[in-house]
């Protein structure tokens, strides 16, 4: 395929996961509420549907992060990130997971284009690990990134954009990065980032309110449609 001759090419895109490249049936959900059980939290009262309203409102966010806010102390929030990594981990291994339609030609087509691409995650590495060998996905991308590749810090925070811009210096400026997700924390981080294009996918947790309430300057139906907005964008 033609290399790119634009000026100032969008040639570093970062892809959240789980909700953008991969469909996973709400899995987060199924999983936390099995480490949720394990910390105590009887399923149908009214903590648990607290809890879980929280993970719905936190998608995209480092999950321990996510249990450092519900169950306080450190020790409890390492032991359900525990269970809630096992659980997620079974039901991956168990076949729950797929592609999201024309992720993976979305993929090879920017990589063909001469574009560097990274995968992100919320999850931990060895879950990331799992969903990528699940999917084939090993080789897939040149680099994958979770929190702790990243200092720590997840989204909404743009720690993982600035490591991918830093790590694989692909273009010249945060400006020519692109940030696709499908949740507010997805989009807040692109923005925090200073990406130049902020794209939010309708296949995942939030909708294209949330999307553009939280920074969003492209609502796609599916990251299929990313290659054609960059060509549009660079046009």
């Amino acid at each position: 395929m033609k290399k790119l001759t634009t000026r100032n090419p969008h040639n570093l895109i970062v892809l959240d996961m789980a909700g953008t490249t991969v469909a996973d049936g709400g899995l987060v959900e199924q999983a936390f509420s099995a480490a949720a059980g394990r910390l105590g939290v009887e399923p149908g009262s009214a903590d648990h549907a607290e809890k879980l309203d929280y993970v719905r409102a936190t998608m995209g966010e480092s999950k321990i992060s996510v249990f450092r806010h519900l169950f306080g102390d450190e020790d409890r929030a390492q032991q359900a990130n525990t269970a809630f990594e096992e659980a997620y981990g079974d039901l991956v291994d168990g076949g729950r997971i797929a592609p999201i339609p024309g992720a993976r030609e979305a993929i090879e087509r920017l990589r063909g284009e001469g574009r560097t691409v990274v995968l992100s995650t919320g999850f931990a590495r060895t879950t990331q690990d799992a969903i990528l060998a699940a999917l084939g996905w090993q080789d897939l991308v040149a680099l994958t990134l979770c929190p702790a590749d990243a200092g720590g810090r997840g989204r909404p925070y743009p720690d993982m954009v600035l490591a991918a811009f830093l790590r694989t210096g692909a273009v010249d400026g945060v400006r020519q990065t692109v940030v696709a997700g499908d949740t507010s924390y997805d989009m807040l981080s692109g923005v925090r980032s200073g990406a130049g294009i902020v794209a939010g996918v309708l296949t995942g947790a939030h909708d294209k309110d949330q999307l553009t309430r939280h920074g969003a300057t492209h609502v796609l139906g599916s990251v299929a449609e990313l290659p054609d907005l960059i060509a549009r964008a660079e046009a």
